[in-house]
């Protein structure tokens, strides 16, 4: 098995956080105030720098909002299989 960063999936994984976000409106300032959390830290995520773990998937749809962070996963998981 490979690592995971620089995958189709991770990438699909990475842009969805990125496209939620601003769906929601907001910075990656404003994404890591809410998640107590030195903004460097989102762009490394989403610059694919840094891994992000499904707890950290899950706080991270928490603090933009998602009602349903299983529902999110498993739609990101369905893009990642096209």
């Amino acid at each position: 098995m490979t690592k995971s960063l620089g995958t189709h999936e991770y990438d699909v994984l990475r842009e969805e956080l990125i496209a939620l976000r601003h769906r929601r409106g907001l910075t990656q300032r404003e994404l890591a105030r809410a998640l107590r959390v030195p903004r460097s830290w989102v762009s490394n995520i989403e610059t694919g720098d840094r891994r992000i773990d499904l707890v950290e998937v899950c706080w991270v749809c928490e603090a933009l909002g998602v009602a349903n962070p299983a529902a999110e996963i498993a739609r990101i998981v369905r893009k990642m299989r096209r």
